[in-house]
């Protein structure tokens, strides 16, 4: 995104918090597009990251990396964010951190509360970054899921507002826990101290092929995603990108009723009772490169290690998350929209290599939120899909049992933070 775009949000959340108009924003907008406007620089708020690891490649890297090193990595132009501390959980023999905190003059802190206050008595930061992913932890014996220390690290930040009086913005990375009594906690405890609050992963604000999303206030009867890897790691992907469509549904966003995970016959066991569409189906397989020289895959065809999550939502809609079918190496979604003759397909594009700019499009919005103090997408799509999840792999490790999830009536409107347009490239 250029400096061109960055001045112009500048100036219209500068204008806009003076209850500007809209129609005089737009003006403002075309102005400062045209460059005929100048607009000063915006101060660079002090965060502090509360991470697992930080190893290249790893979350840390590619989040924290770029707040450091600007949005490509290469020394260029960032966020207007600083980094002034870290608290590193783990640290191997590929640790990145310290030798990146003599290059940038950041504290590597003892503890959680020392990284969010300097050693002070008070909050030294205007925002913090909770990358609870990779490294070494346990597995619930069960399901398998891993057990990253993300609510620890969240009880721990919030231990030290309270200390200090004070909350600022907490972004955490990915699904805000793998059990969902703890991810319960988190959103319950930031609702009740007023924390903004914003979580999830970088696929809702990726890229897209084609470069569409659903109408808000349609009528969605069905959808299905197609993923790949971790059911866990993964699976949380494929439902962030098809929750960010699903949510846009007529009357918004109301829970889910039900979820199973089915397997082997299972699956086509689930097709002939019409949980899932084979049309839609091979919608989705049609939006992404296939390994199969340009020749749709069918159904049949379908790997052995292929997982559904069948998603019962609580208004009626259907919908599924096809995992490990063979079909793709890509994260895709295809929706069926009342009144549209061809159902709406897309495929979430993401960067393969170095800097992995999709991460790019995610910290633009949590630098957003640190900047403003309002999170620019609801934190509770990532409190329900923490919950499918959950609900999904508790119901695998249950011989495919059908789970009524009453637990999961999680009611919210769509936000409205764009998605990276284009291909992935420079930017």
């Amino acid at each position: 995104m250029t400096d061109g775009l960055s001045r112009r949000r500048f100036l219209l959340a500068t204008l806009g918090s003076a209850g500007i108009s809209q129609c005089s924003l737009l003006n403002a907008s075309r102005l400062v597009a045209d460059e005929k406007l100048p607009v000063p620089p915006r101060e660079k708020l002090p965060i502090a990251a509360v991470i697992t690891v930080y190893r290249q490649g790893s979350h840390a890297d590619v989040i924290v990396g770029k707040v450091l090193e600007g949005w490509a990595q290469d020394g260029g132009s960032g966020p207007d964010l600083k980094l002034v501390s870290l608290f590193v959980d783990q640290m191997g023999d590929d640790d990145l951190s310290v030798s990146l905190a003599k290059k940038h003059g950041f504290r590597v802190s003892k503890t959680i509360r020392e990284a969010l206050t300097l050693g002070s008595d008070s909050l030294a930061v205007a925002g913090v970054l909770s990358i609870g992913e990779h490294g070494h932890y346990a597995n619930v014996p069960e399901t398998q899921q891993n057990m990253y220390p993300r609510r620890r690290f969240f009880d721990e930040i919030v231990a030290t507002f309270k200390d200090c009086h004070k909350v600022v913005p907490v972004f955490n990375d990915k699904h805000l826990s793998y059990a969902w009594d703890d991810a319960k906690h988190m959103y319950d405890t930031a609702r009740e101290l007023r924390v903004p609050f914003m979580a999830g992963s970088s696929v809702p604000v990726a890229w897209r092929k084609p470069s569409t999303t659903v109408p808000l206030g349609s009528e969605i009867t069905e959808a299905i995603a197609l993923g790949h890897g971790g059911l866990e790691a993964y699976g949380f992907h494929s439902l962030e990108g098809m929750q960010c469509l699903m949510e846009r549904r007529k009357g918004g966003e109301t829970g889910v009723k039900s979820v199973q995970a089915v397997t082997g016959e299972g699956i086509w066991q689930a097709e002939k009772a019409g949980r899932w569409s084979r049309a839609l189906f091979d919608a989705v397989v049609d939006a992404t490169p296939t390994p199969y020289n340009g020749k749709r895959p069918r159904p049949q065809q379908m790997a052995q290690d292929a997982v559904f999550y069948l998603i019962e939502y609580r208004d009626g809609t259907k919908a599924t998350i096809a995992m490990n079918t063979g079909f793709a190496h890509e994260f895709a979604c295809a929706v069926s929209v009342r009144g549209m003759k061809d159902p709406l397909a897309l495929t979430y594009a993401l960067e393969e290599t170095p800097p992995y700019r999709h991460f790019e499009h995610l910290l633009r919005a949590i630098e957003q939120m640190i900047h403003s103090g309002k999170p620019p997408y609801p934190v509770e799509r990532t409190l329900l899909t923490t919950g499918i999840l959950d609900a999904a792999l508790h119901s695998l490790a249950d011989k495919n049992r059908r789970l009524d999830t009453p637990h999961l009536a999680v009611a919210y409107e769509s936000g409205d933070w764009p998605f990276a347009k284009g291909l992935p490239g420079p930017s």
